[in-house]
């Protein structure tokens, strides 16, 4: 089984990493902070994350299942800020094993969800087509650093978390790189250049924790069924096989999340091996060196690459997009897309605070803000005020 294997050595040159010291170029904050006694800069922008009204909203916000109360299947299965807090474990592992900075990486996986709006994807889609009928767009990333940056306050010298460099990148750049000339206003993020090794690692460590979340909620919500999955995801019939030879006798449900356990673990070793050996391949032994590398280098091996895609596949078609969540997603859409209207129509149904960004951030773009810092249940609340 994954995991039983001997000491996996993957360390990367220790001049890869991002330094942790203050005073280093990354962990530089707009506003000058005295340093901590005992915390790194990296550490103190994550408790910054975890202690924002923000990072306690994905509590109630979709992962899969809508988080609303009287909307089955349960509370057990993942909302927004669970997923989070299970990408934080994988992304503090990696970075752990292969030697990186784990305080800088645990802060952008805390992160790397702040800006979702209310229910998932379905609700991210929704209000970004509302957006570009301004000309304008919605991305969760750029919303994240608006939220860090300027919408939460928790100290009276400035707005904001005042996050370090370091943490701010990596929030814009951890899955997708942005241009200067379409984006002018993110220049200070080095968009000429890859993220650090840190920072890439969030994409992979999300991904790895919703392929394998999903399959455990889709399945204890019966839209899955075992045969289902393991007919269309051959990497979970490997190690459910092998759970079965080990533990013959082991209770249905058991081998399942034994399987879903090994499943991660087997995604998780491959990324770090490959990681290496890619690192390795391109002779990099600076964190300037990995700057510089055209593609980036966190990637799976081909073999599980393959088996990450038919997995994703397979959720997509028989789970993402089955008939019951199709129906919650049309909801979804619906709901983001009356209510935006309504308030554009009607800007006093804005709170007073937000009403006085319009002169400056332009309607849609406080309207978009305003629903975005919703949970599923509290937009439900204002959505159906607004058709009374």
């Amino acid at each position: 089984m994954p995991g039983d294997s001997s000491r996996l050595s993957v360390e990367l040159p220790p001049g890869i990493a991002v330094p942790g010291e203050d005073g280093s170029a990354l962990a530089r904050r707009e506003h000058a902070e005295r340093s901590h006694a005992y915390r790194s800069s990296f550490a103190r922008d994550s408790d910054r994350i975890l202690h924002a009204r923000a990072f306690r909203r994905l509590a109630g916000k979709t992962q899969v299942f809508t988080r609303l109360s009287f909307d089955p299947p349960g509370d057990h299965f993942r909302s927004r800020l669970t997923h989070t807090l299970e990408v934080t474990q994988i992304a503090r592992t990696l970075a752990g094993a292969l030697g990186l900075n784990r305080d800088l990486a645990e802060a952008l996986a805390l992160a790397h969800d702040i800006g979702h709006p209310p229910f998932g994807h379905a609700g991210e889609k929704a209000l970004d087509g509302m957006m570009r009928a301004y000309g304008l767009s919605f991305d969760h990333n750029l919303h994240a650093l608006r939220i860090v940056t300027w919408f939460e306050e928790r100290a009276p010298a400035f707005r904001g978390l005042n996050l370090t460099l370091g943490v701010r990148e990596g929030i814009v750049k951890h899955s997708r790189d942005y241009t200067a000339a379409e984006h002018p206003e993110l220049r200070e993020y080095f968009l000429d250049q890859r993220p650090p090794l840190e920072a890439q690692l969030i994409d992979l460590a999300d991904e790895i924790a919703y392929l394998t979340a999903d399959l455990d909620d889709g399945l204890d919500s019966g839209i899955l069924t075992l045969d289902q999955v393991r007919e269309g995801v051959p990497l979970f019939r490997d190690v459910h096989d092998a759970v079965r030879r080990e533990f013959p006798a082991a209770p249905r449900k058991l081998a399942i999340y034994e399987a879903v356990r090994g499943m991660q673990d087997a995604l998780v070793t491959d990324l770090l091996r490959n990681v290496h050996a890619r690192v390795v391949d391109a002779g990099a032994a600076t964190l300037a060196d990995i700057r510089q590398i055209p593609a980036r280098l966190v990637a799976l091996g081909e073999q599980m690459e393959a088996g990450r895609a038919t997995a994703k596949s397979f959720l997509y078609a028989e789970l993402y997009n089955s008939p019951g969540i199709e129906e919650v997603h049309a909801h979804a859409a619906m709901v983001v897309e009356e209510l935006f209207a309504a308030i554009a129509a009607n800007p006093r149904l804005l709170p007073e605070d937000h009403r006085e960004q319009i002169p400056t951030e332009g309607l849609a773009r406080t309207v978009a803000d305003y629903i975005a810092g919703m949970t599923d249940s509290y937009i439900e609340q204002t959505w159906r005020r607004c058709k009374t």
